[in-house]
């Protein structure tokens, strides 16, 4: 006989309160919402306040609407539906290159992180600065921004400082774009995001998807990364995405 699962009955109820006002093509006041889902007044305003203070609903004059959580949620969780497809290759990549892989997507007018592969042998880097205020510093952040085009190119530095996170960082923008132009298929990161760490990358594409696959090494090991395996990955990748 199968155990039933220890249910937590504040967490069921403000989910419940969720699908009641995602259900709504109009904000619900609070009463209609009680209503709907069954609980006493009091404690729907209770979770009504906590679900405002978190940010998964908004008050509004005439009830209450989803808030910028869950929009935020669901963004994430379109970019996490790759992950099942992808992570094989990135685990495969790690393997071959004895370096921790990532892989990157350019989503909604920024690059964003979407998977790590790694293990204790092959460490991900110490992310220390977030991903959006670094892709200039990082190999696959330059290798996405090589991928837009002049005018969303223009729009992502003009709303990202070219931050100094090491010496060997490029922080002039025109050095940047001419970098840019140079690197052809294989981006690299010397020690520009993080002293003692490199990092290579190479881009992914597919219908509507710009991204980019990189592993992360000691600088040491830059000159002798095996880019075949890199190159491979990002067609496995981009076969993935296209799905």
């Amino acid at each position: 006989m199968t155990a039933e699962p220890t249910l937590i009955g504040s967490v069921r109820r403000a989910l419940h309160l969720l699908d009641a006002v995602g259900a709504s093509e109009r904000p619900v006041p609070a009463k209609v919402l009680a209503r709907s889902v069954g609980l006493p007044l009091p404690t729907t305003y209770h979770l009504l306040r906590t679900l405002v203070h978190e940010g998964y609903l908004r008050k509004l004059d005439d009830g209450y609407a989803l808030g910028d959580q869950v929009s935020e949620l669901c963004q994430r969780t379109t970019l996490h539906a790759f992950l099942p497809r992808t992570r094989p290759a990135l685990r495969a990549l790690r393997d071959e290159m004895r370096g921790a892989a990532y892989l990157s997507l350019y989503s909604d007018g920024d690059i964003k992180l979407i998977d790590i592969a790694d293990s204790p042998a092959a460490p991900s880097v110490d992310l220390w600065v977030g991903v959006h205020e670094s892709a200039h510093a990082t190999a696959f952040g330059k290798c996405i921004l090589s991928g837009l085009d002049s005018d969303g190119r223009r729009d992502y530095l003009s709303r990202h400082r070219l931050a100094d996170l090491t010496p060997h960082t490029i922080t002039d923008r025109q050095v940047l774009e001419q970098m840019l132009v140079r690197c052809g298929d294989v981006f690299r990161d010397r020690e520009e995001y993080l002293l003692g760490t490199a990092c290579v990358a190479t881009p992914v594409r597919a219908p509507g998807v710009l991204g980019a696959v990189a592993v992360s090494l000691p600088a040491r090991r830059l000159g002798s990364a095996p880019l075949q395996s890199l190159h491979r990955t990002a067609r496995r990748v981009s076969r993935a995405l296209a799905v």
